[in-house]
């Protein structure tokens, strides 16, 4: 078998080379001749690791070469999202400020994959410390879908979906405070999943609002993506909000089908999503209902004031958090005549302007005499929306919803509008809020023939539920075109490849 003949999926990866049918090498190679051909294309990579990606290869080939097993994802190419922190790689979270900043210490995370034999190929791009719904805020310029390079891979965690679905990568690595996973998932037409909150370590991610913050997966398939969340997730003694317990056996339920479960239409959801979209979130009940699951209406309110809470509590957070990057100890060091003169100019300097946006909002929800009007009061609505959940996960198993209101949009068309950019995540912020699950599966296309994916949620800790229903609208899912990937020159027009 030769590097064109490797599988494609991570679990087929993983598989040919334990048995020695394919080596790890071969994968690793198959995968960097995708980046040399298109990465100038997509920019999905922050930094490419392909002398690290070899090395990492030829150690696994020669643990298979001496009849040991290198671990369940042996081989398996990885796309790290740029705000995991990866021992002496260079970590920016696509920020001037951490400007040179190499961390000493692996993300949990990142051991865990390490450890499973997978073999990280890069770092990928994202908006600025995750703060974004398109990819782009980052200080290195944005990143392209795969499948429109005119258009936007949604955000945070845009490189990481345009990594996976441009084939750089089987399986990315993203973060989730408010969407960043299932939203980018939907517009490349890749799997996202966000766990429940404490499923999964954040030791080693760097923080952006750290009581909404998880990591999770991008994968083509709902099996590949199983595979991956049982290997990071789990507890952690390094993470405090870590969940004492191991992560449920959840590729062996991906066959047992959705007969008898209850499926939840929310009837108060807020309307906005493009006509496209809906038609396939319907599609998708009636796919669920002939499989044998049951759909029932339930009330959500807190679709409808979940973006409000979640702009006061993710802001405030964030300006407590991004007050350590000051110049003082590490990262990007502007001089200036005194301290607070150098904090300022290393401050203005390094920060891109939406970053300094949700800082500065932060800063004056937590201020004196307004914390009890706006922090305090958003997060009582917290508590309301955990409620609402509450009340209809009583009458459905799992609820389904957009993933995105839209199709991928095109660059700039909401750059200008912040509120139009903040709407994009209407659907997937309230299951942040409440700490639950969701995940995000390709299911058909919408306008300019452009990937749409549907919202699977569930309840904390329902994880096997999420990924049965999720792996039964797999089944029944048209299936996603083919990225149609073109050279574009930086800031220009593009020519068919």
């Amino acid at each position: 078998m030769t590097a064109h003949d490797v599988p494609t999926t991570a679990i087929d990866i993983a598989a040919a080379v334990r048995a020695g049918i394919v080596s790890a090498s071969d994968v690793v190679e198959r995968h960097l001749a995708a980046i040399d051909a298109h990465e100038r294309d997509v920019h999905a990579f922050n930094r490419v690791l392909a002398d690290q990606a070899r090395a990492a290869a030829a150690a696994i080939d020669a643990a298979v070469a001496a009849g040991d097993d290198p671990g369940p994802l042996a081989g398996v190419p990885v796309a790290l999202k740029d705000n995991l922190c990866t021992r002496g790689v260079p970590t920016t979270c696509s920020s001037k400020i951490l400007d040179g900043w190499r961390p000493p210490y692996d993300a949990t995370v990142v051991t865990r994959l390490a450890a499973a034999g997978a073999i990280a190929v890069g770092k990928t791009n994202l908006d600025e410390f995750a703060m974004g719904s398109s990819t782009e805020n980052s200080a290195f310029g944005p990143t392209r879908n795969p499948h429109d390079v005119e258009r936007v891979p949604g955000g945070s965690s845009g490189g990481s979906a345009a990594a996976v679905a441009a084939g750089f990568a089987p399986v990315g690595l993203g973060s989730d405070t408010g969407g960043s996973i299932r939203q980018p998932a939907a517009l490349c037409g890749v799997v996202g999943v966000k766990p429940t909150y404490g499923l999964v370590s954040r030791y080693g991610l760097v923080a952006f609002a750290s009581s909404l913050d998880q990591v999770g997966p991008f994968t083509h398939t709902v099996a590949d993506a199983a595979a991956v969340l049982e290997i990071i997730g789990g507890h952690d003694p390094m993470d405090s909000t870590s969940i004492p317990e191991p992560v449920p056996d959840l590729s062996a339920l991906l066959d047992d089908g959705v007969d008898g479960l209850r499926v939840g239409r929310i009837t108060d959801l807020p309307t906005g999503a493009d006509p496209d979209v809906v038609e396939r979130v319907e599609a998708a009940f009636d796919a669920l209902a002939a499989a044998g699951a049951t759909i029932v209406d339930v009330e959500v309110p807190a679709f409808t004031y979940g973006l409000t809470a979640y702009y006061l509590i993710a802001p405030a957070e964030a300006s407590s958090n991004l007050a350590r990057y000051d110049g003082v100890r590490y990262g990007l060091r502007v001089d200036a005549p005194d301290t607070n003169a150098m904090y300022m100019a290393t401050r203005h300097e390094g920060f891109g302007a939406e970053v300094k946006r949700r800082i500065m909002l932060g800063t004056y929800a937590l201020s004196a005499g307004y914390y009890d009007a706006y922090y305090g009061k958003a997060l009582k609505v917290r508590r309301l929306i955990a409620d609402d959940f509450a009340r209809a996960y009583e009458r459905a198993d799992v609820l389904l919803t957009p993933a995105s209101p839209s199709v991928a949009f095109a660059f700039g068309d909401k750059t200008d509008d912040p509120l139009a950019m903040y709407l994009c995540d209407t659907y997937t912020i309230p299951s942040n809020l409440s700490g639950h699950p969701g995940m995000s599966v390709p299911f058909g296309t919408g306008a300019h023939d452009l990937p749409i994916g549907v919202q699977v949620l569930a309840p904390a800790l329902h994880e096997p539920t999420m990924f049965r229903v999720a792996a039964e609208l797999e089944r029944a899912a048209p299936p996603t075109p083919a990225p149609r990937m073109i050279d574009v020159a930086v800031g220009g027009a593009g020519s068919a490849r």
